[in-house]
């Protein structure tokens, strides 16, 4: 049933992407920003949906906020696959965007994506003045120097350290540069219930964790066809890992140990977290 309802909802915000995004003309960027935001897992949007819906939250509502973290996400890795970043040429089983059109489009769409994130939040659909105005200072300063893009620039530095980073330094660079873009969905669904984020908080912080250790697993034990993407690229360039520095199983443990941490965190809303519960799980058992 998770997989079925996951599914769903992988539909219906790619249906509302690609409806925003399309009613925004016809131009290059515009099919760029469209190629870009389609396909992918969708669980930070598939989060926002989730932990808005525990305090009865509007869809139209989350759905915005879902649609604006995806298209975060989605500028992150155009950026991400181009060759002064990871250079890579394939995303999501299609050719990166700066291979089907040209390095300066794949900025440009990056560029148009962020910026259109925040035209989503600040929608009225969204919530009141004061909802939209804290999601859209807290979707930034999750994406921003002190989130994903500090995270972004410290594994670029570690690229070229004289030293592998330590377990704790490889924690905080990807609490960083994953986690911070994973905790916010929980962080959006509080704030529009109007709800304390604590909780659900911690439950993302544990995810998003677990999250990046199953990436680290994949790289080594994962499909590249499943994956659409390039594998074993940390271990071709040196880079210390989960999995480098903790040895296979004991990344797998610590995964497993994240999980149900997670599962406890969600212990104030019983039954009604039975999704993320599930959603938890998924996050280390996937093969993608």
């Amino acid at each position: 049933m998770f997989q079925a309802k996951l599914t769903s909802t992988q539909d219906a915000i790619g249906a509302f992407l690609a409806t925003r995004i399309g009613a925004l003309g016809r131009d290059r960027i515009v099919e760029g920003m469209r190629y870009a935001s389609a396909g992918g897992k969708r669980l930070r949007g598939f989060l926002v949906l989730e932990s808005a819906a525990l305090f009865g939250v509007n869809r139209d509502a989350a759905m915005q906020a879902a649609g604006a973290v995806e298209c975060i996400h989605a500028y992150s890795l155009v950026h991400d696959d181009l060759p002064c970043m990871d250079d890579d040429d394939l995303r999501r089983g299609q050719p990166t965007v700066h291979r089907k059109w040209d390095e300066a489009t794949a900025v440009l769409v990056g560029d148009a994506l962020q910026s259109f994130a925040f035209e989503l939040l600040a929608d009225p659909v969204t919530g009141d003045a004061n909802q939209r105005a804290e999601l859209m200072g807290t979707l930034a300063r999750a994406a921003g120097p002190r989130g994903m893009v500090l995270g972004q620039s410290q594994d670029i530095a570690a690229e070229t350290a004289a030293t592998p980073l330590t377990l704790e330094q490889i924690t905080t660079l990807q609490a960083n540069k994953t986690g911070a873009l994973l905790e916010w969905p929980a962080h959006a669904g509080a704030i529009l219930g109007r709800a304390d984020a604590a909780p659900l908080r911690h439950y993302a912080r544990a995810i998003g964790l677990a999250f990046q250790i199953a990436d680290d697993i994949l790289d080594v034990e994962g499909d590249p066809t499943k994956a659409g993407k390039r594998l074993q690229k940390d271990a071709e360039a040196g880079k210390a890992t989960f999995v480098s520095l903790l040895g296979l199983d004991a990344a797998k443990a610590r995964a497993q140990s994240l999980v149900e941490e997670a599962e406890a965190a969600l212990q104030p809303y019983g039954a009604a977290a039975g999704t993320l519960q599930d959603l938890a799980r998924f996050v280390i058992a996937r093969d993608t």
